[in-house]
């Protein structure tokens, strides 16, 4: 209700004072609605500031914060409103009073996908500080916290304070440059944790904490393929956990602390294992131990036998989920290259033949069918996705180009010097954002076509061709 509405803004306006209440605003709404310009969100952040600082003062109205809310809605839903756009505006401004409202406050933006914001040269960022000092840290904090908009709340406020402290001391210092590496160095594990939690609450949210648990552990079997499924299911849980706590946390420590506990567990449990992971759990620093983790390629695929298929029983019995998982573990490990955005089609794929053919009549002959069809579709499948991020993976970025365009002439040796020039740079471009570990989830599922085409069944399980 209303009252709890006006009390929740006067509480953090009287607890911050005007200042750190703003900017508090130009990063919550900045992450909201990530595709806004700097001009919409400065407009929104100056009547929630001032509406904030004239009706939240000892002595005011008690109208006059739903009175001035009430304005605020109606100049929302007004021709030509300043504010940022969105396309559910209308659904909210067809409502009326506190509905109208409380759907306009639960408007946002879909996450950018790839972060857009790039860090100027020391020179230039002085020179924009010395020109206007409010205005820069203004379009900055739009700018990165709409950049990284999945990083906690705490982690993001952490983060740019800790910049703009870092401007404004060393643009003034007689010695900007050497100062600017000290600055740099002491928040270089804030930044990390803002890159990296900003990386793994962009796949929680899209993915929902089954399916990241589903990613993580593919990510882990990839670089350790000799481990097995009870070394490594553990820890994705256990990280599952951690983004399911502090994502939307605002304790101010959750994710730092959480995270630094998981990449704990991970190094003690994987350390003796395996070189690679040895070296990145050496230093003290475990936020750059678990970075270390996350950039690792993947591993060179063992030689193992042929993946164990679970049986229908398994698949329909109450660890029938795990079942699944376990068995597209063994294909992660066996394909290390095929990258997340190909394993979580097979992931949905797999989960809606469960859902499908265990609640079908016959379940064994619906599954059977699957199983039939999957046996035929998935190896090419596998074969294309990781012949592509293995050579992305392997050769140099050139020699990968060059690489495709042999492999594109050989398989469409009609097509014109044009289209094979688009082919390369479309799968290219595929292959630098989406095979590397910690691509962008939905931007990267967008580009892969669903999988397989699967017939529906029946009610009594058999196949609809």
């Amino acid at each position: 209700g209303k009252a709890y509405v006006r009390d929740k803004v006067c509480q953090e306006f009287q607890a911050l004072g005007k200042e750190d209440f703003r900017t508090l605003t130009i990063i919550a709404n900045s992450r909201k609605f990530s595709n806004a310009t700097f001009e919409e969100i400065s407009h929104l952040v100056h009547e929630i500031v001032s509406l904030a600082e004239t009706c939240c003062v000892e002595g005011a109205d008690p109208s006059c914060y739903d009175a001035g809310s009430s304005a605020l809605s109606a100049k929302s839903c007004g021709g030509g409103s300043p504010f940022p756009a969105h396309p559910g505006t209308a659904g909210c401004c067809a409502q009326e009073g506190l509905e109208r409202k409380l759907c306009l406050a639960a408007l946002r933006h879909p996450p950018q996908q790839l972060p857009r914001y790039l860090q100027p040269s020391n020179e230039e960022l002085c020179q924009a500080f010395k020109k206007d000092p409010k205005d820069f840290a203004d379009r900055f904090l739009h700018e990165y916290a709409s950049s990284y908009g999945q990083a906690p709340l705490p982690v993001l406020l952490g983060s740019t304070r800790t910049f703009l402290s870092m401007v404004s001391t060393c643009c003034i210092s007689p010695a900007p440059t050497s100062c600017f590496l000290k600055e740099k160095l002491e928040r270089k594990t804030l930044s990390l944790l803002t890159l990296l939690s900003n990386r793994v609450c962009s796949r929680f949210t899209a993915y929902g904490k089954e399916k990241v648990t589903f990613s993580y552990l593919t990510s882990l079997a990839q670089k350790m393929p000799g481990a097995s499924f009870e070394d490594l299911f553990p820890l994705a849980e256990d990280a599952a956990e951690v983004f399911s706590q502090c994502c939307d946390s605002v304790a101010e420590d959750c994710m730092q602390k959480k995270l630094s506990e998981h990449t704990a567990k991970a190094c003690g449990a994987l350390l003796a294992r395996d070189e690679r992971f040895a070296d990145c759990c050496s230093g003290k620093n475990l936020m750059q131990s678990y970075f270390c983790i996350l950039a690792l390629p993947p591993a060179p695929a063992p030689r193992l036998p042929e993946a164990q298929k679970p049986t229908n029983e398994q698949l329909c019995g109450e660890e029938g989920a795990r079942h699944a998982k376990r068995y597209l573990f063994e294909l992660a490990r066996r394909h290390t290259t095929v990258p997340d955005a190909f394993l979580g089609k097979l992931y949905d794929a797999s989960e809606k033949v469960r859902v499908e053919c265990c609640s079908a009549k016959d379940a064994s002959a619906c599954l059977d069918s699957k199983r039939q069809q999957m046996g035929e579709e998935l190896p090419p499948f596998l074969e294309k996705a990781n012949q592509l991020c293995g050579q992305y993976t392997t050769l140099n970025f050139l020699d990968f180009k060059k690489r495709l365009r042999e492999s594109l002439m050989q398989t469409m040796p009609e097509a014109s010097p044009e289209l094979l020039g688009q082919l390369v740079e479309q799968r290219a471009d595929f292959a630098s954002t989406c095979c590397p570990p910690n691509s962008p989830p939905l931007y990267c599922a967008s580009k892969v076509k669903p999988w397989p085409p699967t017939a529906p069944c029946r009610a009594g399980g058999q196949p609809l061709r």
